[in-house]
């Protein structure tokens, strides 16, 4: 006879494991870094290929030496290794790469107890970490390989320093990648099909990115608003970075609020900063924000109103 077993909900539990999740993530980005090799040429597949194995290499270190069980088998390693190759320009060199792999990993991650315990995303902090450190090699913009005929590579300004001058880059080569700027973030279009893709896999919900890129493209308005979401890492983070599991919100609302703060921010650095790309530290501040959001945004737990004043 079969016991009958009582709990509480919910009853009808979801057992995506978290190696699942990453595959999918990964999978998503592959159509950047196709596209990112295409553009850029092989060198691309070479910094991503260092950056996924330094993390790879430097979470299993980390574990071994706290003592604590791997968690390299997850792929969350190898998600952040290609999450930060797609925020680097092209002619980074290698060991800059390491230096960036092993402050997304040991720092930003393992230092807070690993996977889902992390307060920031580690390749956008890794990111901001080597633009501080390392300005000149960060900001080497190339144009594709191909650009001139005449030259293996041609460095140039990002499609934001060059918008609203003659040498303004148009909207279909922003939205197609063909402009200068990080291996995975120039191609808006293979980021848009990663990103529908995790949608239609329920991976993520389009409240974020649709929040992020919609206030961006609002208060743009008056500034060629379509390429203000097309250029820089808009897409890239708005997908890929402010849907993050561990340092977004989980609510609904929370997400929006995430989403138009994550717009603001860019907007306000992008206008009025020194830098002329915000998204990196947008996310950052946001993911910083991140905990009071929740506690604004929580779901009220039906009946607790009910409870407290009987108790009283």
């Amino acid at each position: 006879m079969e016991k009958l077993i009582v709990s509480p909900s919910p009853h009808n539990e979801n057992y995506t494991k978290t190696h699942h999740i990453m595959i999918e993530v990964i999978i998503a980005l592959i159509p950047a870094l196709i596209a990112g090799c295409i553009y850029f040429g092989l060198r691309a597949l070479l910094v991503t290929g260092v950056c996924i194995v330094s993390c790879v290499v430097f979470e299993y270190i980390c574990r071994k030496l706290m003592k604590r069980d791997n968690t390299i088998g997850d792929f969350s390693a190898v998600l952040t290794g290609l999450l930060l190759a797609m925020n680097l320009p092209v002619t980074i060199p290698l060991w800059m790469c390491v230096i960036g792999s092993f402050a997304a990993i040991v720092i930003v991650k393992q230092l807070f107890g690993g996977i889902g315990q992390n307060f920031a995303n580690p390749a956008i902090t890794a990111r901001i970490i080597m633009m501080v450190s390392f300005p000149a090699a960060m900001t080497n913009w190339v144009y594709p390989f191909w650009y001139k005929e005449t030259a293996d590579a041609v460095s140039g300004a990002t499609p934001l320093v060059l918008m609203g001058t003659t040498d303004e880059v148009s909207t279909l080569d922003l939205f197609l990648g063909k402009c200068g700027g990080c291996i995975g973030e120039t191609c808006a279009l293979a980021l848009l099909i990663g990103g529908v893709y995790l949608m239609i896999r329920r991976l993520i919900s389009p409240a974020a990115p649709l929040a992020f890129i919609g206030t961006l493209f609002i208060l743009s308005a008056n500034s060629a608003p379509l390429d203000q979401i097309l250029s820089g890492g808009v897409f890239l983070g708005a997908f890929f970075m402010a849907t993050d599991y561990a340092t977004t919100p989980i609510t609904t609302k929370g997400k929006i609020i995430f989403g138009i703060g994550c717009g603001i921010i860019t907007f306000v650095i992008r206008n009025f900063g020194s830098y002329p790309e915000g998204v990196s530290f947008s996310i950052l501040l946001m993911n910083i924000l991140t905990p009071y959001i929740e506690q604004l945004t929580r779901t009220k737990i039906f009946g607790a109103k009910e409870a407290a004043k009987n108790e009283g």
